[in-house]
């Protein structure tokens, strides 16, 4: 069928999902920076929740190991379904500003001052949700459980070796890419939450690396960890690696791949 005569209830056909996040680009590195600050400050805020509920959800759960954390990976969804469908500036998503950046409608200064400014403002928002969580003393749920999770968590996290971090970091972003380019497919609320839900329960599953998430993940389980069994330089270099793996992961096999095949031709 032509895509111009989709009926209007359809999803977007992948070629029109690539115009349309080559032109959403172009307005995000458009937007002014207090704008994007304050978005990418609640996108910190809404991932953090999620890593929250995933934490929450996997303590002391007895269903077998790939049952928990399918459980996991399905709440962790919150979090990504709040920055599309409420609106936010994640970074990771954002990676997708590559596409506009190879159709040269945007230039790389844009493409980097947009990273900076989201990247910046998600970390504000993963902090300020530790500080809030730690505050609420939700890591006493579960007579303590969910503390200990949450430490468990971090020490496994800071203690990766660096080329599994990378890899893991890849991976992920090329599913939540993948999720937020699903999304974009999607002409309701329903769709875009559908679109969400599988390829990021898929990555929280398989245990891949998602950068901003760990900015609440690593932080919350060092405030927490008062035998200090958490390495700082671990989760320091977690976090770096991590983060240019969702690099690599969004811009190459997601952006990279989606503008040679649809958009190439186009813009030569």
């Amino acid at each position: 069928m032509d895509e111009a005569q989709q009926h209007v209830g359809d999803a977007h056909a992948p070629r029109e999902i690539a115009r349309l996040v080559e032109g959403l680009g172009v307005s995000k590195a458009r937007t002014d920076a207090v704008t994007l600050v304050v978005l990418a400050v609640l996108a910190g805020a809404f991932i953090s929740l999620g890593a929250l509920f995933f934490t929450v959800v996997v303590t002391g759960a007895s269903l077998g190991f790939g049952v928990n954390r399918l459980l996991g990976g399905v709440s962790f969804c919150l979090g990504l379904v709040l920055v599309v469908v409420a609106g936010a500036e994640l970074f990771t998503g954002n990676n997708l500003l590559a596409m506009a950046w190879a159709s040269r409608l945007i230039g790389t200064r844009d493409v980097l001052r947009n990273w900076l400014l989201v990247y910046f403002g998600n970390v504000i928002g993963c902090l300020a949700t530790v500080l809030l969580v730690a505050w609420a003393d939700i890591a006493s749920l579960g007579d303590g459980s969910v503390g200990e999770t949450a430490i468990q968590i971090a020490r496994t996290k800071a203690g990766l070796p660096l080329g599994e971090a990378f890899a893991r970091g890849v991976l992920c972003n090329a599913l939540v890419c993948l999720g937020v380019w699903l999304a974009m497919g999607g002409r309701s609320v329903t769709d875009r939450i559908l679109a969400v839900l599988f390829p990021i329960t898929a990555f929280v599953v398989m245990g891949f690396e998602h950068s901003i998430a760990n900015w609440f993940f690593l932080p919350f389980g060092v405030v927490l960890d008062r035998q200090a069994t958490v390495s700082v330089v671990g989760a320091a270099r977690n976090l770096a690696t991590v983060t240019a793996g969702n690099v690599v992961g969004g811009t190459l096999l997601v952006a990279g791949v989606y503008w040679v095949a649809y958009l190439r031709a186009e813009r030569k």
